[in-house]
């Protein structure tokens, strides 16, 4: 449905997006992630109309959607303040932008009873939003967006102003109003739960680049580069030489046990990158062996950090539930090769 080609934004000196490209599908809920001032926020405004690309084209159902004013192009941006009217009601909140195109007065009042029963704030309809929760005004914004039912919706980190109970509710309460309302979602986060949890496909950024587009499980378990692997989560990652599928030849701790992305030349530069939950513990030897230097319980899964000879950073392990090992004990570290990603490290 949507076409990103080539898209290029420069700010004086700086390169906020050096040709991206992209296609997005319909009804998708799409993420653009990366950290702050990776260039994502920029392309929200771009698609919106509050900037313009020095390069590059988009097209919405193949037709130009640069040449379009921002009021006149069939999208949405809902802002990460929310940007609600203090003065006014819930309701006339919601109904603004349809009494700006002068729909007939029975039209809105039926839509925005709609909507608001859709996102379960018909109760709320009179009051105004500093009567509400963060949860509920969220809740405004996003009526306000999608009552006027726009072909595509950008959201601009929204959740993050909420608590971390309430992101959790709103985040199942986005994918259910996304599927049910059927408009693609775009949205902008440096959250990586978030991401992975809301979206079905997520484009990560770095430095005004897109870096990989994939699934989130994809994009977890088969990292493509240094970045994503360590940008996507925790990962332990390790450096030494490959050839072909593996496995990464250390000096430090022999060849250690992997998958590659792709095949590498001999002897090349590689990358190893292993996720916590793949680390076993052993208490006989393993791959490498360690001392425990902490043990954090978060709930249903326990985090330990291993100190490991000949490595300056320890290795993190995550078991589920609470863990009976102790720090200062000796243990040995494991992981099979199908749960290794071997990377190249110029990446």
């Amino acid at each position: 449905m949507l076409r990103i080609d080539g898209i290029t934004r420069a700010f004086g000196d700086v390169t906020a997006l050096d040709g991206v490209s992209l296609e997005i599908g319909q009804g998708e809920f799409f993420a653009l992630l990366g950290p702050s001032g990776c260039g994502k926020t920029t392309l929200l405004r771009i698609l919106a109309g509050f900037e313009n690309p020095d390069a590059g084209s988009v097209t919405l159902d193949g037709a130009d959607l640069l040449s379009l004013a921002p009021n006149k192009r069939p999208i949405n941006l809902m802002f990460q303040s929310y940007a609600l009217f203090p003065h006014m009601s819930v309701a006339k909140n919601v109904a603004y932008g349809l009494e700006r195109e002068n729909l007939p007065r029975a039209e809105v009042k039926q839509r925005v009873g709609e909507v608001l029963e859709t996102v379960g704030l018909s109760a709320q309809a009179g009051r105004k939003p500093q009567q509400l929760s963060g949860g509920q005004r969220q809740r405004v914004a996003l009526a306000r967006a999608i009552v006027k039912r726009p072909r595509l919706l950008l959201l601009d980190e929204p959740l993050s102003a909420l608590d971390k109970k309430v992101r959790a509710d709103m985040q199942l309460e986005l994918k259910r109003l996304q599927t049910e309302v059927g408009i693609t979602f775009v949205v902008v986060t440096h959250d990586q739960e978030e991401a992975m949890s809301l979206a079905d496909r997520i484009a990560v950024f770095d430095s005004g680049t897109v870096r990989q587009v994939d699934a989130p499980v994809e994009l977890y378990e088969r990292p493509r580069s240094r970045f994503v692997a360590d940008f996507v989560g925790a990962n332990n990652l390790f450096e030494g030489t490959a050839g072909g599928t593996g496995p990464l030849k250390t000096e430090d701790f022999g060849d250690l046990p992997c998958t590659a992305v792709e095949d590498l030349p001999d002897d090349s530069t590689a990358l190893l990158a292993v996720r916590p939950e793949k680390v076993a513990l052993r208490e006989e030897d393993g791959l490498l062996t360690g001392t425990v230097l902490d043990v954090s319980f978060y709930g249903g899964v326990s985090h330990i950090s291993v100190t490991v000879p000949g490595r300056d950073k320890p290795v993190l392990v995550a078991v589920q539930g609470a863990s009976g090992v102790q720090v200062g004990a000796e243990v040995g570290l494991h992981w099979e090769e199908q749960d290794a990603v071997l990377l190249p490290v110029t990446q």
